[in-house]
């Protein structure tokens, strides 16, 4: 059975065609990610007690939709270098080879393998490229908006939110407490708020 194809019915040759409900206003075409309006976000619990919030200042990339919505497709890149936690020590730190490596790695890349429904949700399967290490990652996505913006575009908007485990990046910071448990969760939230304008 493919992810948006149907499977085959054995009692006859008819072919079961799942489709992905539609969108308002959805449309086919190319569009480029807004970076001014755009944000990749994460947070990690702090020595269990506290969560860590951070964001990347800089995400580029490119939505290629397509009439059966099943069929689009997302690419972006992320500047790792602009991470931010609003702590300069901190931010340092995040650049080192305890975590990112920005000297060496200093770009993260995101495309998209599939997108299905799950539910009442949408789901962007794809694979996250960070520290060299290619991995894949599953966001739950609503779209948020589409239609005219101010300037006689068009624009569309959406949310998502993933799950990744820093370790499976090369992320190996291990510092522990008194107890055991580690100063900076393995478990990191994803939050992306995307904002793309549709290009002429």
């Amino acid at each position: 059975m493919g992810l948006f194809g149907g499977k085959k019915d054995n009692s006859s040759t008819t072919t079961l065609t799942r489709e992905l409900p539609a969108v308002d206003g959805w449309q086919a075409g190319t569009w480029t990610i807004d970076a001014t309006h755009s944000e990749v976000s994460f947070t990690v619990r702090h020595m269990g007690i506290s969560k860590v919030r951070g964001r990347f200042g800089e995400v580029s990339g490119e939505i290629v939709t397509s009439d059966a919505l099943g069929e689009s497709t997302v690419t972006a890149e992320i500047d790792v270098t602009s991470v931010t936690t609003f702590n300069e020590a901190r931010d340092g730190h995040l650049k080192t080879g305890d975590f990112f490596e920005v000297e060496t790695h200093p770009k993260a890349t995101f495309r998209s393998t599939g997108i299905r429904h799950d539910g009442d949700d949408y789901v962007i399967d794809g694979e996250l490229t960070l520290k060299g290490v290619t991995q894949p990652v599953t966001l739950v996505t609503e779209v948020a908006g589409l239609g005219p913006d101010a300037y006689g575009g068009t624009r569309i908007g959406f949310s998502a939110k993933g799950t990744v485990n820093r370790r499976d990046f090369g992320l190996s910071f291990d510092a522990r407490l008194d107890n055991g448990g580690l100063v900076v969760a393995e478990k990191v939230d994803l939050q992306l708020d995307v904002e793309a304008v549709l290009s002429a």
